[in-house]
């Protein structure tokens, strides 16, 4: 049961609040004592998400299932990936050894070629919790937060190198263009760019062919460009589709669920909404259920991310009562602005 509400200062509730996800946390930890072996738990997982990806794969090149299931089973697993290496960047996996640590940030790299490498991420996702909702949140600016719905932000949360180059131009009046270009090579060369361009060549080939078949001048691709060809094509279905897939339905729902602009600074009951309508269950399958949970993770860092699926029930309640926001539908239309009190 949730204690009374205390005062209703910020402080105090945020205190109040970290205080009850902490000990629901620990409630878990005592029902279940497989839960003291973090680092096991996290290898095993990120190992689990690797093997069932290529298993996957297997099973897809050898045409024992279909390229659309293999898309989605692969992006599940990156989904499981990416939850490993936000808790790696919060150092909940293998802190002492740092050999482990390194090949676990490394593997998770392998998996997920379009986004950030994780050590650039890493920089960045700390400044994200320092300065979440500011202008120098560039983590969520990336993923579109703070942007006007429109065909421009559907473009930058489906595509991490359109939502680059938006920012870099949003900041070259403010005299800070060079710096962001100089993150976004940090981050994204050479592997993103070369997973991007790869996806790129994929439209671009197949738009060609689809344009042609349907103006009555089918393209016979030769020999020598069909290999090549289907050989890019199972690899989108592998992995570069399933990471497009995936980070879509991340960006979507992160970039929806932070706030943006007129946040007080370290508010964090201003920083996110929880949002977990049913509608959205279709994203949120293929992130975790990222945003019901990642609220959670404001007020506690230091818990993985299996810990806050556990917990999610008892930190709602309480979050609710000292007065976090759930599923704010209006801040679609205020461009991730906090505004007036419901």
């Amino acid at each position: 049961m949730v204690d009374e509400a205390p005062p209703l200062s910020l402080p105090v509730r945020v205190k109040y609040i970290r205080q009850q996800i902490i000990a629901a946390g620990n409630d878990v930890k005592l029902r279940f004592p497989v839960l003291k072996y973090q680092n096991a738990i996290g290898l095993g997982i990120l190992l689990f998400s690797i093997f069932s990806l290529v298993a996957v794969s297997t099973f897809y090149i050898h045409q024992q299932i279909s390229w659309w299931l293999c898309l989605l089973l692969n992006a599940l697993c990156l989904s499981l990936a990416h939850e490993i290496e936000h808790d790696l960047i919060h150092n909940l996996y293998f802190k002492k050894n740092r050999f482990m640590y390194h090949l676990m940030m490394t593997l998770v790299w392998i998996v997920r070629p379009s986004s950030a490498n994780p050590w650039a991420r890493k920089t960045l996702h700390l400044k994200h919790h320092q300065y979440s909702g500011s202008e120098q949140d560039l983590e969520e600016r990336a993923l579109s937060n703070g942007t006007r719905w429109g065909v421009l932000r559907l473009l930058m949360t489906a595509d991490l190198m359109v939502a680059l180059a938006v920012v870099a131009w949003q900041d070259k009046g403010k005299g800070d263009l060079r710096g962001v270009l100089l993150t976004g090579l940090k981050a994204f060369f050479p592997v993103a760019f070369l997973t991007w361009g790869l996806w790129y060549l994929f439209l671009i080939v197949h738009g060609i062919d689809f344009a042609a078949t349907l103006s009555g001048m089918p393209i016979t691709w030769s020999g020598a460009a069909q290999a090549p060809i289907g050989y890019l094509d199972m690899l989108v279905v592998v992995l570069i589709g399933p990471n497009i897939l995936w980070s879509f339905c991340l960006h979507f729902v992160s970039s929806n669920m932070h706030y943006h602009g007129d946040i007080e600074h370290n508010n964090i009951l201003q920083q996110t909404q929880v949002m977990n309508p049913w509608w959205l269950w279709p994203l949120q399958l293929f992130c975790f259920n990222f945003g019901s949970t990642h609220s959670i993770h404001h007020f506690v860092v230091n818990e993985p991310f299996y810990i806050r699926q556990l917990t999610a029930a008892k930190a709602h309640r309480v979050m609710r009562e000292m007065g976090v926001r759930f599923n704010d539908y209006g801040s679609f239309g205020r461009a991730n602005r906090w505004g007036a009190a419901e």
